[in-house]
């Protein structure tokens, strides 16, 4: 009887000890889940920026030099004057592209900052500052990079213009350089339209469609309307 009452009592002492420690463990687990949830959603918040940047970027010199390619080439056979304008596109575009991404970019960090500024212009109290200025550090790690911007794009721009390029490097028959070029340009938007919906967590099949549909219209109206003019003797 005395080991059986000495374990009661030792089983309800602990008991509560037990009972907090799951308790403690539940909490720190949710606590666990809730920021693991805000760390996700900060990721692909921060992400945004250079995400848009990289894929537009790809995807304007994808299209744009295969364009231009598919342009020349309905008029011009040579394949070393299909080259050199696919080249002079994907120069042209990439100086084009980071320039406008850094303009626009840096415009949005000043509209930006000058917003913090007249928020804490309005807060005058000492706790006041101080609260501003651990709001500021933070705040300031989320704006926008103008560079980084103006680099993703040129590079995008230029990875996805050598795309084109090296398809109609080392063909040498006319129309079967205008038929790769065109098939590459395809798998490779299929491709970026596959990486932005992946990375943005948006729908796969439509984002692929819509970045294929966009690439193939701005080649053939291209492609057709150079032949056109090249027809006419102008």
């Amino acid at each position: 009887m005395a080991v059986h009452e000495a374990n009661q009592t030792y089983q309800q002492s602990t008991l509560p000890v037990v009972r907090s420690t799951i308790s403690n463990i539940d909490i720190e687990r949710s606590q666990t889940t809730e920021k693991a949830k805000e760390k996700d959603e900060f990721d692909y918040s921060q992400r945004a920026q250079w995400l848009r940047a990289a894929v537009l970027g790809a995807n304007d010199g994808l299209v744009s030099t295969a364009s231009l390619m598919m342009g020349v080439g309905a008029v011009k056979e040579d394949v070393k004057v299909m080259i050199l304008t696919g080249f002079a596109g994907l120069i042209a575009g990439a100086c084009s592209m980071a320039i406008g991404e850094f303009v626009s970019v840096y415009s949005q960090l000043d509209i930006e900052l000058a917003q913090i500024k007249r928020e804490n212009n309005a807060r005058t109290t000492d706790v006041d500052l101080i609260s501003d200025e651990e709001n500021n550090v933070n705040e300031k790690e989320n704006l926008p990079n103008p560079f980084q911007a103006a680099g993703a794009s040129a590079i995008a721009f230029a990875v996805g213009a050598m795309v084109p390029l090296l398809a109609a490097a080392f063909i040498k028959e006319h129309k079967v350089r205008l038929g790769v070029v065109a098939g590459a340009v395809s798998l490779a938007l299929l491709v970026f339209g596959w990486l932005g919906a992946v990375l943005g967590k948006a729908p796969l099949l439509r984002s692929c469609f819509r970045v294929l549909v966009g690439g193939w219209i701005a080649m053939a109206i291209t492609f057709g309307l150079t032949k056109l003019i090249g027809s006419s003797g102008l």
